[in-house]
């Protein structure tokens, strides 16, 4: 029983070992190249797990250099510009739907007006 525990043990090391090695970046790992980590990891099973977690990982400490975020110009930032897009439509749709109420309501009263006009002609004749 002992043994099986001792297999599946070593067999879980051997695999955590093996998916570290392809998920790490190949910029981060140490010694040697990513790819001869995978090889050392695949063909030397025990030792070169062993290997990869003493020499070959990243430092979990170390703080690698991470994109500056520096400030752009409003007309340089994409999404600044999308939404000035988007508000220059939606003010001519608002200009547009408020031209077309002004003429809606002239033709309403001149509708009104000429109904009135018919109206207080038939009252007279």
């Amino acid at each position: 029983m002992l043994r099986v525990v001792a297999v599946v043990v070593v067999l879980l090391v051997y695999v955590y070992g093996l998916v570290d090695v392809i998920r790490t970046d190949r910029r981060e790992t140490r010694a040697i190249s990513k790819t001869a980590w995978f090889l050392v990891v695949f063909l030397l099973p025990i030792l070169g797990t062993v290997l990869w977690f003493l020499l070959g990982r990243p430092y979990a400490n170390r703080s690698y250099a991470q994109p500056v975020s520096h400030t752009t110009a409003p007309d340089d930032d994409p999404e600044f510009l999308r939404n000035l897009e988007a508000r220059r439509r939606n003010q001519a749709e608002a200009e547009r739907l408020k031209k077309l109420k002004a003429e809606l309501d002239a033709k309403e009263r001149k509708l009104k007006d000429g109904k009135n006009a018919e109206d207080s002609g038939d009252v007279s004749n």
